[in-house]
This record gives structure tokens, C-alpha cells and sequence, in this order.
């Protein structure tokens, strides 16, 4: 299994492809200009690959920029969690605090559940579910290949805001402690800004969320 990072839009957002054999995912879609989207496609394009689905790990405004470009070229399926689809029904509304105008999505995505072996296509992973920086946030976990996509949950060293919309800190934390920092300490964590890490490394490192 491949990742492909790109570091796009004014947040400097990591949006992630994930492929496997000629079959990828696009985790999060913060494309922002038409430069950045043409970097994505040409990737594809150059791996051989068939985009089959996004999975957004929240629905944050940064992690959806280019949603509707991918759209526009690729008739594949989105999944988020419902537990709160608050921030999805108001994208809109979202965009425009941060000076981007835009209009709602017409559709609700697919359920994305907290559940074990979650299966698109030949891709399984675990969906684990956690809030705190937003209350719709999954962190996926490829098992197999010692991957965990953090979304803005865990970054290195640091830990996502916790001041937007049902921002919990001590929800936020105890999601980091009961469903990351129990994943093996060699497992490499791509998050949704900045740089990569380890369990390990931040279990002994971060200063926000010390173990145990």
C-alpha cells in the first residue's frame, strides 16, 4: 500500500491518496487552488490508479475545500461520521467565516461508523471514532500496515484546537489516550497538518497528552 501526502490551501491542510494495486482513496480534500487540484490528478493519473471514494476524517472547512472539484471529475462516493452532521450542513456557512464564498453540498455522505475492518474496495481499516476537536472526527487505522490517518486529533508533538464548534479538550485528550495511544508504539501517524510521527514519539513527547 502507497500514501501520497499533499500540503494544500491557505491552512496548509494534508490531504492523503492511499492506493493499493490500481485502486485509490482520498482521505480529506483540502485542494484549494486549481494548481494544487492538477498535482492530485496528475498523480492519479500517472499511477494508473481509479480514484473509488473519499473518506473525510471531519468536516472542517479546511478538509473540505476541494471537495466539490474531486467531485466534478470523479463520481465516487463520500463517507463521514453522523454522529454530527452540524459542520457538513453548513459548509457554507463555514467557508464564509474564513472569507471563502461557496455553497452547501446537495447530498449527505455515506456513514462512516466506528467499526473494525471497515471495507472500501480493497482497502480495510479501522474507523475509530474521536471527538474533540470536532465532534463528527474518525481517525483511521490500517492495521496491517502500521498507518494511522489522525485527521486534526493528534499532531506531532501538539494536539488539534479545541475552540470551534463542540471543541472538548478533556474529550479530546481522552480520545487520544482510550484509541491512539493504545495502538502499538511503532505506528506511524500522518495527521492532518504538519509533519508525521509515531505512537511512541508522542506518547513520550507531547506535552498536551502525557500517557496513562
Amino acid at each position: 500500500m502507497d500514501i501520497e501526502q499533499f500540503t494544500v490551501g491557505p491552512f496548509a491542510e494534508n490531504t492523503y491518496l492511499i492506493s493499493e494495486g490500481s485502486q485509490s482513496i482520498l482521505i480529506d480534500s483540502g485542494f484549494h487552488s486549481p494548481r494544487e487540484f492538477q498535482v492530485f490528478k496528475d498523480e492519479l493519473a500517472e499511477a494508473e490508479s481509479e480514484l473509488i471514494a473519499v473518506c473525510l476524517t471531519h468536516a472542517h472547512v479546511d478538509h473540505l475545500l476541494g471537495l466539490d472539484k474531486v467531485l466534478k471529475e470523479y463520481e465516487v462516493p463520500v463517507y463521514l461520521n453522523h454522529t454530527d452532521l452540524f459542520l457538513w450542513e453548513n459548509f457554507a456557512e463555514q467557508a464564509k467565516r474564513f472569507g471563502f464564498h461557496t455553497a452547501d453540498f446537495d447530498f449527505t455522505p455515506e456513514p462512516l461508523p466506528e467499526q473494525s475492518a471497515f471495507q472500501i474496495g480493497p482497502f480495510t481499516f479501522d474507523v475509530l471514532f474521536t471527538p474533540g476537536h470536532s465532534p463528527d472526527h474518525v481517525s483511521l487505522y490500517f492495521a496491517g500496515h502500521d498507518l494511522l490517518i489522525a485527521g486534526d486529533v493528534l499532531f506531532r508533538e501538539s494536539i488539534g484546537r479545541t475552540d470551534l464548534y463542540k471543541g472538548d479538550f478533556e474529550l479530546l485528550t481522552r480520545s487520544i489516550r482510550q484509541k491512539l495511544y493504545t495502538l502499538p508504539d511503532h505506528t506511524k501517524v500522518f495527521p492532518g497538518h504538519g509533519p508525521s510521527t509515531t505512537i511512541g514519539h508522542e506518547k513520550r513527547m507531547n506535552a498536551f497528552v502525557k500517557e496513562g
